[in-house]
């Protein structure tokens, strides 16, 4: 069972990365707060993405941004008792996936799984054969959460939304599907978002941005879950700490 409410970890700019500061202790423990802060606020899950390393390779990144990742997440893991999962940016699935088989994550998020997109990294290729071969190799029960349309991307030409959904959902073995808006922070398009629960009904279906407390109970007609961040963020800034009373707002919204 995946969770209902996703808070959003957004790591600070890691050893490796152009905008990196330093001080990785310290950047480890603003994420361990946020991600206390988030489960005492009543999100029953967290995501933990390398959110800070703009610019973003298009598919693996360095040997450096996964051992950073794996340090952070493991803090992390020992810090909540709630489910946790990984998304390593842009799009390095495998990478997500080791490090959920040594931190204990239980589900990893897949910005492209299937088909391809064309994103500001350029051309981006779902590896899904990849990711689905390695989680049986390594024994693991990982869910993979993959994007359908993913935002800061544009679909090829022809392509419709309830396509890519049914081919990831039952050609790429994704566990959950995620609707977003364009970017960071935007609300989805409420008809993609009937669309894709039209085409693949039996599908948990996430909405992976634009969540608010003020909308949250209306995404929830259609979605099984969602996954939240910019509206948590103190001042609406996603690389900010997270607010403990909007996290706390959103959560009694959303009962």
């Amino acid at each position: 069972m995946l969770p209902r409410l996703i808070g959003m970890v957004h790591l600070a700019a890691l050893p490796g990365a152009p905008e990196y500061r330093g001080r990785f202790d310290e950047l480890v423990a603003a994420a361990v707060r946020d991600s206390e802060t988030l489960q005492t606020a009543g999100f029953d899950g967290l995501m933990i993405e390398n959110y800070g390393d703009v610019p973003f390779f298009a598919e693996r990144v360095p040997a450096i941004t996964v051992s950073a990742i794996t340090a952070a997440v493991q803090a992390i893991a020992d810090a909540v008792d709630i489910p946790f999962g990984v998304n390593v940016l842009r799009n390095d699935g495998e990478a997500a996936l080791s490090i959920a088989a040594v931190t204990g994550a239980s589900y990893i998020r897949v910005n492209v799984l299937s088909g391809s997109m064309q994103t500001d990294q350029g051309l981006i290729t779902g590896k899904a054969a990849e990711l689905a071969r390695l989680r049986r190799s390594l024994g693991l029960e990982v869910g993979i959460l993959a994007d359908v349309f993913v935002k800061h991307a544009v679909p090829p030409s022809g392509l419709t939304i309830e396509q890519a959904a049914a081919d990831t959902w039952e050609r790429g073995l994704a566990d959950a599907l995620i609707v977003s808006g364009a970017g960071t922070g935007e609300e989805p398009d409420a008809g993609d978002l009937r669309r894709v629960h039209v085409a693949v009904p039996e599908a948990h279906l996430l909405v992976g941005s634009g969540a608010r407390a003020e909308n949250v109970t209306k995404l929830l007609e259609t979605a099984s879950g969602v996954i939240a961040g910019t509206a948590l963020k103190q001042g609406n800034v996603p690389t900010a700490r997270v607010d403990p009373y909007k996290a706390r707002a959103f959560v009694e919204a959303a009962s």
